[in-house]
Formats: structure tokens, sequence, C-alpha cells
């Protein structure tokens, strides 16, 4: 979605919906129509949300309530500040709602995000979501996102737990719990892509007991500001690629040394860590290109099967644009992963870097390139 020329709430298959970055803009110009309601449970909200959102999480016994249409959403809500807030609100602001990474409202109708949009709209709010939902906003802006103070407008009654809808997958996430695809959070912990390849967040990579548990001894840092916490630790090897996740950043032009860096680690069988922030962007374009590159996968293949083990991903628009340059590349040239950013062949431990005379490629949001690329079969939009 071209979510940084959207000027007011876009319509579309998906829904009415609010990018990240416009919602980051409207916040930086303190705009005080807009009313932020925060659909994750009390703990999720707890550790951080949006600033200035209000949490509205529900217990089992109220959804066939919400479902029928009947429930006053201002009675659930216990904090009279909160309440007060919403009442005189609602009506008149623009209500954007999120969840944990919701990229399509039609994919789970019995979401709580989606009956509680439904639910405004039918009282005549003027009711959208998030793309990609708190753990995409969190990664782009963290500087927009807080930890509330014990006196924060908690307005949830309990925690709430929709049954998820099991799929079958072939990734593995190292613990007896996976995540659910019909109700995605961060995972807490890495998953497992391939033999020896693990994707992940920044807190993954701050945890030395489970960089020692699963074996990872390289770990490939792709942020500009997360610090290599063992670097000086002899055990660990690190490579950082400094891109931020944002429409201008060239990260194609770091797929030869990632892939080199990986193939480092997996061909000693030592394990490999993939992390940027949450671990749902910028890490997951470098994963997918490494799959496309190494075993040959289809960017489509490459993007659902990571899905499959981390449900959670949204790379970024302009990251999917390159991923598509990237894939037109590796047809192009059999395979050996000849663009014009570099080349990375596997029978060659050397990384051929471009003149550097050369300028970088300047990939555009063409929406008409992207709109044929389907990168997921499970309704998901990448942002």
């Amino acid at each position: 979605m071209p979510c940084r020329e959207s000027l007011d709430i876009m319509s579309g298959e998906l829904g009415d919906y609010l990018c990240p970055d416009r919602l980051r803009e409207e916040m930086s110009k303190g705009d005080k129509s807009l009313l932020l309601i925060d659909c994750r449970s009390q703990s999720q909200y707890s550790r951080a949300h949006v600033r200035g959102a209000i949490n509205i999480t529900l217990p089992s016994l109220m959804l066939n309530r919400l479902k029928r249409g009947n429930l006053n959403i201002s009675s659930v809500i216990q904090n009279n500040e909160a309440k007060e807030r919403f009442t005189k609100s609602s009506k008149s602001a623009s209500v954007v709602l999120y969840d944990e990474c919701s990229t399509d409202l039609n994919s789970n109708p019995s979401a709580v995000i989606n009956l509680l949009v439904k639910k405004l709209r039918q009282d005549g709010c003027r009711a959208s979501f998030l793309l990609g939902g708190f753990s995409t906003f969190e990664e782009r802006f963290p500087e927009y996102c807080q930890s509330p103070d014990h006196e924060s407008n908690i307005v949830g009654l309990c925690n709430l737990r929709i049954s998820p809808t099991t799929s079958n997958s072939s990734c593995t996430s190292n613990t007896n719990d996976s995540c659910s695809t019909s109700s995605p959070i961060s995972c807490p912990f890495p998953v497992q892509v391939l033999s020896n390849l693990y994707l992940g967040s920044a807190k993954n990579s701050a945890d030395l007991a489970q960089l020692r548990q699963y074996g990872i001894t390289h770990i490939l840092n792709v942020t500009a500001n997360v610090p290599n916490m063992f670097e000086n630790e002899s055990e660990f090897k690190y490579l950082q690629i400094p891109i931020s996740d944002h429409w201008s950043q060239n990260l194609a032009a770091f797929f030869p040394q990632a892939i080199k860096f990986i193939d480092e680690a997996r061909d000693k069988q030592e394990g490999v860590l993939v992390h940027c922030l949450a671990g749902i962007s910028r890490s997951v374009t470098v994963t997918v290109a490494y799959l496309m590159n190494r075993e040959k996968m289809s960017l489509n293949h490459a993007y659902d099967h990571v899905k499959r083990c981390k449900p959670n991903i949204s790379p970024n628009f302009t990251f999917m644009g390159q991923l598509l340059e990237f894939e037109k590349c590796l047809n192009n040239n059999g395979q050996k992963g000849s663009c014009p950013q570099g080349k990375v062949s596997k029978n060659d431990n050397d990384v051929e870097e471009t003149d550097s005379g050369e300028e970088d490629e300047v990939l555009t949001s063409d929406s008409e390139k992207l709109s044929s690329l389907s990168p997921t079969s499970s309704n998901d939009s990448p942002i």
C-alpha cells in the first residue's frame, strides 16, 4: 500500500484504513480530532501502546452482545476520564482502532477489532483501522509509543483470547506454543525459517540464554540504532545493516552482504539470527531475499513460507518493490543473484559490488507494478 502518499483515510477491499505514516503525521500535528482505540489485551497495552490510545478489551460473555449490535461501548469503560473522552469525541473525531498487526479486516470477521469497527459505524462514528496494527507502527515510529503509568486509561474488563484457527506449518518455533494467524501477536521467541536460520526481534537478540539455547553464533542486525548487545563476546559475530524502516531506504543494496553472512553461519552448521526492531519488516525482507536466492523460491513462495513461520510479518511497500526487482534479477541471471546492487554466487564467497560511481537504482512505489504481486495467498497485504 502506498502509505506515504495517503492523505486521508483510504477505502478498498481491506475496509477503511489509515496508514502508519499518515497516523504519525497527524499525531505530529497534535491533531485533537483523532480518537485512538487499542483493541489488544490489557497486558499488551500495559507493555506499550500508541500515545494517547484508550484500551478496550472485552470478556467472552460480552462478545455475543457486541455481535448482535446491542452493546453500548461506553458502558464497558470503567475509567471515568476515558469514558468521558470517548463519549465526548467518538461522534465528532476520526476513530482509529488497532490490534497487534491486522492488515485485512475481512480475513477474520469475528475479531474484536472488526466487531468494534462495525458497531462504531452503526453508531454513526467515522471508524477505521490502522493498517499493520501496533507492531508495524511501533517498529517505524517508536517515539510515538509509550508505556502507561499506573493511572493510565486501561479500560478493558479482562484479557480476551479468541480461539485461533490452526493451520499447518512447515516452520518450527522451538517452543510448544505457536503463533496464531487469526490473532497474530509478536512471538516472544525467534522462529526457525530454515535449518540454522532464525528470524526475530531486538528483544531476541538481547537474550543471551536464548541465543545459546538455539546455537546462534551469528547475528544480523538490520537496524541503525539497536545495539549489538554481545559484540565484545568472542562467541558471537555481528553484521549490522544501518537501515531504518522507511520508504526512502535501499535495503536491496545490502542483500549480497547479508546473504554471504547467513551462508557463513549455515555452512558451519551454526545458527544465525536475522532481526530488526519488531521482526516484521526489515529482517523479514532480508530473510525473504535469502530464500529467493539460496532456496530458488519465487517471491510469493518465499513470502508465504516466512509468513507461515511468523504470521505477523509486514514488510513495507518499498521493500516489497525491492524484492520484486530482486526476483527479476534472479530470473534474468539464472538464480546467480546478479543485480544492480551487487552479485552473490554460492561458489564464490566474495561479494562483487557495482562501480562505486554508479548511483543505486531508485525504486519507485509504482502501485501498478506491485498490484500484480499478490505476495500472500492469505489475504494479507504487505505495507
